[in-house]
């Protein structure tokens, strides 16, 4: 083969490479010699020496340099060694990556969850998953529930903790979306909701709360369409007593519920686990005594896809295998309808 023909430029057809040129490529790199690659490749020399002028033809160029005595790579040879030596590294590891990712040991899942979970055991899941199942990527969208259940609908949304009132199915509010919105969901455990209050007011400081004037204070909440059961289940905490929430101010997360408390906007009814969050001007209380029969709580849930792909099962495995994080008992919230501020969040 002289030079104008190794030089020519190969079509795109052309430049498609069977595995096995490049391996008989990298052996002859190696060694620098057809006849010792040839014996290293269980062939004879002839077979080699047609197969690497076939790949030079097939790139349009050169690799080696052959004289009688030796052989020796080109500028372009010396270039393509670390990149074949990963192409054959990668394509020896593809039969176990199959087998891992129809294993579930492989993928992503898309993963919704509201505020409220990250000041639970959500850092601790995510961290234990990785730990466990490091082929797994987890995509996070935080997000309410009403948000979340439109991105199951849409196929944008594998797995999601949602809160809700106790007991309410959220997989029947996307009956109506079809088959693909199928959901299945398991709790993960109720909490009560404790006040969050303006620590610059001076009844919020008082030894005791009295029921009245704590009912007669504006409420911050989040919107209904937010998550509806719970909403509903607050305000039927006031109507049980009597009165009808004056409602101040709404707002999604309840990060920016606890910030308008501390704004001075009102009061609000908030997850026990939000103690966790520490913000100056806000001091959390148990409900009064007088207030506490019925008092509303809440309940996290994990939903995912009824089709789901085994990596999304696996991480479901795990949540429900590792357990929720062991909640703050009642007594450390109720104990003597103390002032009580927030405190910070460490993970175990």
């Amino acid at each position: 083969m002289n030079g104008a023909q190794a030089h020519r430029t190969a079509s795109p057809a052309e430049a498609s490479i069977e595995l096995r040129s490049w391996r008989q490529f990298l052996v002859l790199a190696e060694a620098l010699h057809f006849g010792r690659a040839a014996q290293a490749m269980h062939m004879t020399q002839p077979p080699l020496t047609l197969a690497i002028q076939q790949l030079e033809r097939r790139l349009g160029t050169l690799l080696f340099e052959r004289t009688r005595r030796s052989v020796a790579l080109t500028a372009v040879g010396a270039a393509l060694v670390e990149p074949v030596r990963l192409l054959l590294r990668q394509a020896a590891a593809l039969p176990v990556l199959a087998r891992k990712a129809a294993a579930g040991e492989l993928g992503r899942v898309r993963l919704g969850f509201v505020s409220t979970v990250g000041f639970g055991p959500l850092p601790a899941w995510l961290r234990g998953f990785r730990e466990v199942h490091p082929g797994i990527t987890l995509e996070l969208f935080e997000a309410t529930g009403d948000v979340q259940l439109r991105r199951f609908e849409n196929a944008e949304l594998d797995a999601g903790f949602m809160l809700h009132a106790p007991g309410h199915a959220l997989v029947s509010s996307s009956a109506s979306a079809g088959a693909g919105a199928r959901l299945n969901q398991r709790s993960l455990g109720v909490e009560p909701l404790v006040l969050a209050l303006p620590e610059a007011a001076p009844w919020a400081r008082a030894h005791r709360l009295k029921p009245a004037e704590l009912l007669a204070q504006p409420l911050v909440i989040f919107p209904r369409a937010a998550t509806p059961s719970l909403f509903d289940a607050v305000l039927a905490f006031y109507h049980r007593h009597g009165v009808t929430p004056l409602i101040a101010q709404e707002a999604i997360q309840m990060q920016t519920i606890v910030n308008l408390v501390s704004a001075g906007l009102g009061v609000a009814l908030v997850p026990r686990s939000m103690m966790q969050m520490q913000r100056q001007g806000v001091v959390y209380r148990a409900l009064p005594a007088a207030l506490s029969e019925e008092a509303p709580h809440c309940e996290t849930s994990l939903l995912w896809r009824a089709d789901a792909a085994p990596p999304v099962l696996r991480f479901v495995e795990f949540v429900q295998g590792f357990g929720a994080r062991p909640q703050r008992t009642g007594r450390q919230v109720a104990k003597a309808d103390k002032p009580r501020k927030a405190l910070s969040y460490r993970s175990r």
